[in-house]
């Protein structure tokens, strides 16, 4: 990999995600040297993917290279690469362009869509886990309203027009509330002899309620904002099989459609060499212990999504979110130095901001640990929130743009087919 060699301990982080920029820039100034691994060459914002997805904004917009974020730290390098296993006899990571030595190794690797074992619904379905994935969400989309413009058969045409979202959680929320204001204010402009009004947006969520980690009131709440803009919510239903056409569940209802999108769930992105029973626990996460060292090892860490770590609060582990990701980054930056410099290590302890959802304009749901709110101010807090943790004065300022220019012409520019997705089923 062409890394130098030098007299100060090495650190490999797998993963440019929020964990793992957190750490490196908490290391970046450190006689240490860093070494982060990714097959991206860039950090993605995650939130605002399902806004790629619906052509809210240009995937640069969430999107900021590694390079640019760490370019002024000495001792940093990065690393464009896949790691398919790591040697912890030999404190060794093996990838795609070679094999890398370590001092301490950190995995934050993040997490990959969790389809619990169902192959046909992994097969057909839509994810929107990465940028890819939301744009060739977007091209269906769109190619699904050009493709019922040219069919004469009815059910062909209302299943083109069907969208099944499986997952009521804040991605699946958002996503539904944003294809609602597209059919309400976009489709009837751009495709005036298409009776967009047939189109219908169904959430399929397997408990009793959305949104379950926030409280009650905000998910009823945004249950009520979906149900004005027109969204089918079923509750306690389980969608059990997708064969690109037909959707069956555990019960007697089904859907005919030609867009799945699942945002059921997530599971850790695990690797090779660490990937045993003795390590991973539920969620296919790594277990560690209140330090974020791996179960067995001193010199081994996982941090954000792939973390196992259990807390008072939280006994099933931390969620799985940004914030947990970056607090541990940070944290695990001060241990680091701790360990090298032989100094005690310090708990971690996570410290809970809240958490919040948008379900469209002018509406959202935002909990905090002492006051909760919903409604327009609650989007305001929203916008302003996300727009505060993109990474880049440009990135801030083109999503602001983008954001008041859609709201004052109630448009989406970016609905654009840059690159079509074709089905794998033909619909």
């Amino acid at each position: 990999m062409n890394i130098p060699r030098t007299s100060y301990p090495r650190v490999v982080i797998i993963g440019g995600g929020f964990a793992g920029v957190a750490l490196a820039k908490k290391l970046s100034k450190q006689e240490v040297q860093v070494v982060l691994l990714d097959k991206h060459n860039y950090h993605t914002f995650q939130p605002l993917l399902y806004q790629v997805s619906t052509g809210g904004l240009e995937p640069d917009s969430i999107a900021y290279p590694i390079r640019k974020i760490l370019k002024d730290f000495p001792n940093f390098y990065f690393r464009l690469a896949n790691v398919n296993e790591i040697d912890s006899k030999k404190n060794k990571v093996k990838t795609n362009i070679g094999n890398l030595k370590f001092d301490y190794l950190v995995i934050a690797s993040g997490s990959v869509t969790n389809y619990f074992g169902n192959a046909e619904i992994e097969k057909h379905s839509m994810a929107m886990k990465t940028i890819p994935q939301s744009l060739n969400l977007r091209s269906l989309i769109l190619e699904n309203f050009e493709d019922a413009l040219l069919t004469s058969d009815l059910n062909e045409r209302n299943a083109l027009m069907n969208f099944v979202i499986v997952g009521g959680g804040p991605t699946g929320v958002e996503l539904a509330g944003a294809l609602a204001e597209i059919k309400k204010g976009i489709l009837p402009k751009d495709y005036p002899d298409l009776d967009t009004r047939l189109a219908q947006i169904h959430v399929v969520q397997s408990g009793d309620c959305i949104l379950k980690g926030m409280s009650s009131k905000a998910s009823q709440k945004a249950e009520d904002f979906l149900e004005k803009l027109g969204v089918n919510i079923w509750k306690n239903v389980r969608v059990t099989n997708y064969d690109g056409k037909t959707a069956t569940t555990n019960t007697d209802l089904t859907f005919e459609t030609a867009t799945l999108i699942w945002a059921a769930g997530v599971k850790g992105a695990t690797i090779n060499g660490l990937n045993s029973e003795d390590f991973i626990t539920k969620g296919n996460r790594v277990i560690v212990n209140k330090f974020s060292q791996v179960k067995g090892f001193e010199h081994i860490f996982a941090i954000g999504d792939i973390a196992y770590m259990e807390a008072e609060d939280f006994p099933n582990g931390l969620p799985m979110m940004a914030q947990p990701a970056i607090q541990q980054g940070e944290q695990l930056g001060d241990n680091l130095l701790n360990l090298i410099e032989e100094k005690p290590l310090k708990s971690f302890v996570y410290k809970d901001k809240g958490a919040m959802a948008t379900i469209g304009r002018n509406k959202a749901v935002v909990d905090l640990k002492n006051w909760r709110f919903q409604g327009v101010f609650a989007w305001f807090v929203w916008m302003f929130v996300h727009l505060f943790f993109l990474i880049g004065f440009r990135n801030r300022m083109v999503v602001f743009v983008n954001w008041v220019y859609n709201y004052i012409r109630f448009d989406r520019e970016a609905r654009l087919i840059i690159r079509p997705f074709k089905n794998k089923n033909n619909l």
